[in-house]
């Protein structure tokens, strides 16, 4: 043995290659922790000064190889100044260069998922096989930062500048045909061949069949690009990348003028501009935010698998009403694996149904994603059907019906009585009490809400709704065919509106009394969407239609009166209510805060409209001016608080849970991090501080609650520290 760790190993085979083994133990997967790293430091000298090596091949023994670094460390690491992260990086660099520079040819067996620092390592070596199953990428940007451990410097050089723009810009996953199509990789082979086509590579080098040091030579030099091709390849790429990740998203525009900044120097050289860049992305709030993204992503999906595993198996699904949403769910059940029963009581809808499914397939089809073969695969799992007759072999039922109580306690009281005594029964509704429709049934702890987001195929959350009496195998099952799906559930107890809609109905709350006080409805949209949402409140409002917005609204005034309740001129009425009165439903019938054009691609473009500013002058004082700082306030502040109070309520459990329910629902800006994130980024004393002045004019709406200023005297945080993050509650 020619060396071991606790992460990794080093043994000669006996024929003079070394083996070098990725087996982090205590884990499932291997990461590239600071501790690893020195573990590697250690492997990589005792390489050095053993005799008689002829080769060195690095390989894991887990499914995967390398997942990247160890990001639990990134809040702490980053917190230190960017010379010490300059000097982090430099130091990574001379390890990765010590494993390029060993005196006989290297290969890289790529099992599984080699991302991030685990890409960089296997850059490293003279050559690469990858398994066909296999990923590689270098997911950074989505992070905020870039490769600091050499991607910048070595990918260009092997796949050429533009691939690697692409990839590291893009921050993709690739398969491996791309990978070997790209140069990247040396030769892809089935799984079970992939350490004897490694082993036969350093044979061939050995035999001066392939030369490695021309390979080794190749990413160790310049670019071979002339100045007129480095123009081309970088500026163009500069200009479409920045268009595509917007003005809050710097790495992706960092990590191109990076590459090309190091497209004409040495290794060395090079390397030192990449990691100079990469200290000054890590101090950024986007990349602390996105981290603290990604932590919390970690949690939610932690807490899912031990639903998981306390799950009953769901084999067999059913969707009870077969619209636009009820096909949605079909699809993606399907899609993903599930057979389903789509289920209405009339033709119509059926048709509606399949009609969303066939669509969503055949675009599928179109981005070559799908073969028509497996098009048509998918489809014969969706069973459309006018009765229950075969209900009783159904695992789990989400009801999708008309958003009722009266109708949705009715369908749900009769479908118990066709289903078995063990099946879950789930009701996809926006804003009506779980406890409340499990009053009819017989066995409401086999009961739960299902809340899943339009477009269902689009939108990666579901709410997972705990009633009074909800068992913990119905949320376990329910958590379980959510993940099936594809979708992030997150569990949340029962109130109105539960989670999302209760955070987000104070926000449009907020826009009402704007547009009440004479700010234009157009701004505050332009406003909101340079801060960071994908639309501004009143667009939002358009896409969900006007009707659905009065109706949970009232259903919020209802729950809690006191700060949801209007109480503006015209007897409360907003600027909401006056677009449904006028049947100005939004996109569903072209006309709401805009109206609504086909663009070339056959999708809604909102257009201003003179009408909707005339009607909104109903309920608006005079035109009055809002400073951005003004709009910002008046409507996030209310949003925040209501995400405190669910989380003083237990409707949420973490805050963790609470932000990513925020992002993944309602697209709450992610550099941003979430609700509970922007108030620890603004500081909670002087959030409180602003949340008094707005409400001493402004109401109970923007009132903060006893327990948030209670932290702020004592100086505490949502985030205290990142390390509850990893706790083990997850």
């Amino acid at each position: 043995m020619i060396y071991q760790g606790n992460a990794l190993s080093v043994a000669n085979n006996g024929d003079g290659i070394a083996i070098l083994t990725l087996d982090l133990q205590g884990e499932s997967i291997n990461k590239l922790s600071s501790a690893v790293i020195r573990e590697l430091q250690d492997a990589v000298k005792n390489i050095q000064s053993e005799k008689g090596l002829r080769g060195l091949m690095i390989k894991s023994a887990k499914d995967a190889f390398i997942v990247g670094a160890d990001i639990t460390e990134f809040h702490g690491m980053f917190a230190k100044d960017e010379e010490f992260l300059f000097n982090m990086n430099q130091e990574v660099h001379s390890l990765f260069n010590a494993i390029e520079d060993l005196p006989f040819p290297t290969v890289t067996a790529i099992n599984g998922l080699a991302l991030g620092g685990g890409c960089e390592l296997t850059l490293t070596t003279d050559f690469r096989a990858m398994a066909e199953k296999a990923q590689i990428g270098l997911p950074e940007t989505k992070l905020g930062i870039l490769p600091g451990w050499g991607g910048c410097v070595r990918l260009p050089r092997l796949a050429g500048a533009d691939n690697a723009i692409e990839w590291i810009a893009g921050g993709t996953q690739n398969k491996a045909d791309a990978a070997l199509k790209n140069g990247v990789v040396d030769a892809v082979v089935p799984l079970e061949r992939l350490e004897a086509a490694a082993l036969d590579m350093l044979a061939r080098a050995n035999a001066d069949e392939l030369n490695y040091q021309a390979r080794r030579e190749e990413k160790k030099s310049p670019l071979k690009l002339n100045a007129i091709e480095q123009m081309m390849a970088f500026e163009t790429a500069k200009g479409y990348v920045a268009g595509k990740a917007g003005p809050h998203y710097p790495a992706p525009v960092e990590a191109i003028k990076v590459i090309q900044k190091g497209a004409g120097e040495s290794r060395e050289r090079a390397q030192a501009i990449e990691a100079k860049a990469f200290a000054k992305l890590a101090k950024t709030d986007v990349c602390f935010n996105l981290v603290g993204l990604f932590l919390n992503d970690q949690l939610v999906k932690k807490k899912g698998s031990k639903y998981e595993k306390q799950a009953m198996a769901v084999e067999q699904t059913a969707v009870l009403g077969a619209g636009i949403m009820g096909g949605g769910i079909a699809y993606q059940s399907a899609y993903k694996g599930t057979p389903i029963f789509m289920k209405d009581i009339k033709d119509e809808a059926i048709e509606l149904g399949l009609k969303e499914a066939r669509k969503l397939l055949s675009k599928q089809v179109e981005r070559g994603k799908l073969t028509t073969e497996k098009l048509a695969e998918i489809l014969s799992n969706i069973r459309p059907t006018l009765s229950y007759g075969d209900f009783g072999e159904v695992d789990l039922v989400v009801e999708a019906v008309v958003e009722n109580p009266k109708i949705k306690g009715a369908v749900l009281s009769e479908v118990e009585g066709h289903v078995d005594e063990k099946t879950i029964l789930t009701s996809n509704t926006s804003t009506i009490s779980i406890t409340q429709l499990a009053q009819n049934l017989t066995r409401p702890e086999n009961f739960c809400g299902m809340h899943f987001f339009n477009p269902v195929h689009r939108m990666p959350l579901v709410e997972v709704i705990r009633g009074e009496k909800s068992s913990d195998a119905a949320i376990a099952a329910t958590v379980a065919y959510a993940r099936k799906m594809g979708k992030t559930p997150i569990v949340v107890n029962d109130c109105p509106g539960f989670l999302v809609n209760r955070i987000l109905f104070p926000y449009f709350g907020g826009f009402s009394l704007l547009v009440e006080q004479g700010a234009d409805f157009e701004r505050v949209d332009k406003v909101m969407e340079k801060f960071g949402w994908p639309m501004g409140p009143a667009y939002l409002l358009d896409v969900v239609g006007m009707d659905t917005a009065v109706h949970a609204g009232e259903v919020m005034a209802q729950g809690f009166p006191e700060r949801m309740a209007q109480k503006g001129k015209n007897e409360g009425k907003t600027a909401i209510q006056v677009m449904f009165e006028n049947d100005r439903l939004g996109q569903k019938n072209a006309k709401g805060f805009y109206v609504y054009e086909e663009d070339r691609k056959g999708k809604p473009k909102k257009v201003s409209d003179d009408q909707a500013h005339s009607l909104v002058k109903q309920v608006a004082s005079d035109r009055q001016e809002f400073s951005d700082d003004d709009i910002i306030a008046r409507m996030m502040v209310p949003l925040c608080l209501e995400a405190v109070r669910c989380l003083e309520d237990d409707i949420v459990g973490t805050p963790a849970e609470a932000d990513i329910a925020l992002i993944y629902g309602i697209g709450f800006p992610p550099f941003r991090g979430g609700a509970l994130r922007y108030i620890d980024a603004q500081g909670v004393a002087e959030f409180v501080e602003l949340a008094d002045r707005l409400s001493a004019e402004l109401g109970p709406l923007y009132a903060p609650t006893d327990k948030l200023r209670q932290m702020a005297e004592k100086g505490e945080r949502f985030y205290a520290s990142d390390a509850q993050v990893n706790q083990a509650q997850a």
